[in-house]
């Protein structure tokens, strides 16, 4: 684990639109989902529901929105691409409008939604680890941040099952993700925009995300800045034997090991919670100075 004098605990920044997060500031990433079917039931937003809730988590400190138009995992009816851009477009449009101030990052595996949602995205988040091969290249043409996931080969909407790694996965997303980072450079995504996702639950057991979560600073040292997204996900579930609803605790566990061993993004549902936490261990680890300093002075 990183101590606070370490030297090399030092996070990639992350540079979007001219902001700056690292190790004083990590970005808490606010999920808001256009779909009707999220596993968590407060994520799930009408389009007038997800502005009142873009209003919401802008005064609660988030930097970046997350917008997804298709559940991640199998259950649930098949989603078009027509069907996932009506769902994902007038909120980014609006939302775009009405808080230009937020970074905003669309969910998607597919080129042809980002492509629809070109005028308003400053992130594309590919959580299936490019099934769709022309994802990057439509990040690199925006000048946007790319998401770079690992899911263990599973195509888009899979569910994990008889999950094994033949050199562990934290060796095996290690691999993975250098390999897709890589990419993207070659075509033009400067480091500073490749986000790196170690992606807990996809593709994994819940002792495999652990292992992940573990590790996080062996995925900062890639020289990337790390996303972390462990919001209210089922290893936590698994974990504590909680149900969705009452897993905040562990979710902020997670996210305060995440931010100490050096994760620039947060996602997170609970985005006040989140800031605070994320924030407080910032200024533990001496990146960050208090917000007021008066006692004993």
């Amino acid at each position: 684990m990183l101590g606070p004098d370490s030297t090399s605990r030092q996070p990639t920044a992350l540079i979007l639109r001219g902001r700056r997060f690292d190790a004083s500031h990590p970005a808490v990433m606010a999920v808001i989902n256009r779909t009707p079917d999220s596993f968590y039931t407060p994520a799930r937003h009408t389009l007038d529901d997800a502005l009142r809730r873009l209003d919401e988590v802008a005064g609660q400190g988030a930097d970046i929105v997350d917008v997804g138009g298709v559940r991640a995992g199998q259950d649930g009816p098949a989603v078009s691409p027509e069907e996932e851009i009506a769902r994902v477009a007038p909120f980014l449009e609006k939302a775009h409008a009405e808080h230009p101030e937020i970074l905003l990052s669309l969910d998607t595996w597919r080129s042809g939604v980002a492509r629809a949602c070109q005028d308003w995205i400053d992130v594309v988040n590919d959580t299936w680890a490019g099934a769709d091969p022309e994802l990057a290249a439509v990040a690199a043409e925006l000048g946007a941040g790319h998401v770079v996931s690992h899911t263990g080969g599973l195509p888009p909407r899979t569910d994990p099952h008889h999950v094994h790694y033949e050199h562990g996965v934290v060796t095996d997303a290690l691999a993975e993700l250098t390999r897709s980072a890589a990419h993207d450079l070659s075509i033009g995504i400067p480091a500073e925009r490749i986000i790196v996702d170690p992606t807990l639950d996809f593709g994994k057991t819940t002792a495999d995300s652990l292992a992940c979560l573990r590790a996080t600073d062996r995925f900062v040292a890639l020289g990337f800045p790390v996303l972390v997204a462990a919001s209210r996900k089922d290893f936590v579930g698994e974990t504590l034997d909680l149900p969705v609803d009452d897993r905040l605790e562990g979710t902020l566990a997670s996210v305060a090991v995440a931010t100490w061993l050096g994760a620039t993004v947060i996602r997170a549902h609970d985005v006040q919670a989140t800031r605070r936490v994320a924030d407080m261990v910032a200024s533990i680890r001496g990146d960050r100075p208090p917000a007021k300093a008066i006692r004993g002075v």
